[in-house]
């Protein structure tokens, strides 16, 4: 390697290690290729996010910052395998009814050595011999056995393979659940909420506070509707959710129908405000049912709003916000609460 290169490459080191230090990263390669690239400044438009994210947040959230590295530092092969993890589900269960069908074709075509073994029996009345015809069977009979010893060896490793194959699923499922993202929603999910409000609860957290939402009537919508309208519910509030957030403010799909933004550095009045009109963008949402093009207009939302306190923990932030939800429900739903 250059000798020009080497020193360059550590002074930039040199720049980066402070910063992650001062906004508690973690010094993981990833991190590490992140914010070299930062200090190198030849993306401008990921320093430019990378400084919002700071501004707004006085430490570098973990999960928004591997979404970072992915969009503008992680390579093309990198990339892919993101995608292609997304794919491999597919593929098993592709593979999986393919097994099922070969092995009830397997199942079949032993029923028809069965038959056909019993039909040559009476080649008897055909005017062979017997000792031709007792060889023949003799032959037929040896045959037809080694078939049935190779159709089952096959249908048991068909069943190995099946097995093989739900274990997979079942690990890819747990994988699924790790990843950062909600597959319906596309926001970030419940596994990315803990991440990062342990980041800031680690600190004395001045000013973040919590908001949960919760779509009101949405078990109607399901049963009303069907499933399929109940998701495009879900992903059409997730979307404005999204759309909405502004100033360091991130939402989350906490599970169900449940959402829950974190707003750092804002206090209980400001957050408020922030749900209320949350609210109203939810309430003016209409959605188009496209087995019946009928217009679904009376979508809406309850949100219950808390403040970190000093000394706090996750579970007491989560659950004054959970209460203020609850009472939101109760006192008619479509409201904000505290006042």
């Amino acid at each position: 390697m250059d000798k020009d290169l080497i020193i360059e490459s550590a002074a930039k080191l040199k720049k980066a290690v402070p910063l992650m230090m001062k906004y508690k990263v973690a010094t993981t390669p990833l991190n590490y290729s992140l914010w070299y690239s930062y200090v190198s400044n030849d993306i401008p438009e990921l320093n430019e996010k990378l400084d919002d994210l700071i501004a707004n947040h006085d430490v570098c959230p973990p999960i928004q910052a591997e979404s970072l590295y992915r969009e503008f530092v992680a390579d093309k092969t990198e990339s892919s395998t993101w995608e292609l993890r997304q794919s491999i589900e597919k593929m098993l269960i592709e593979l999986d009814q393919t097994l099922i069908d070969t092995d009830s074709d397997t199942d079949k075509f032993q029923a028809s050595v069965d038959k056909t073994f019993v039909d040559i029996h009476r080649a008897e009345d055909a005017g062979y011999s017997i000792d031709e015809v007792i060889g023949l069977l003799k032959k037929l009979e040896s045959d037809s056995k080694n078939m049935q010893r190779s159709t089952q060896f096959f249908s048991n490793s068909l069943a190995i393979a099946k097995t093989e194959i739900g274990s997979l699923k079942e690990q890819l499922k747990k994988s699924q659940k790790q990843a950062l993202y909600d597959s319906l929603t596309g926001l970030l999910n419940r596994a990315a909420f803990d991440t990062e409000v342990s980041l800031y609860l680690s600190k004395d957290n001045q000013g973040l506070c919590l908001i949960m939402a919760d779509i009101d009537h949405f078990k109607d919508f399901n049963d009303q509707w069907g499933h399929l309208l109940g998701d495009q519910v879900l992903k059409a509030v997730g979307r404005k959710l999204n759309d909405s957030m502004r100033n360091g403010a991130t939402v989350y799909r906490f599970g169900g129908e449940e959402f829950v933004i974190l707003l750092p550095k804002s206090n209980l009045r400001i957050a408020r405000h922030f749900a209320e009109t949350l609210r109203k963008t939810i309430e003016k949402l209409t959605l188009k049912d496209k087995r019946t093009a009928q217009m679904i207009k009376n979508i809406t939302a309850s949100f219950g709003v808390s403040e970190f306190a000093k000394g706090d923990s996750l579970s007491g932030l989560i659950a004054r916000a959970d209460e203020h939800l609850y009472q939101a429900k109760r006192l008619g739903r479509n409201r904000v609460l505290p006042f």
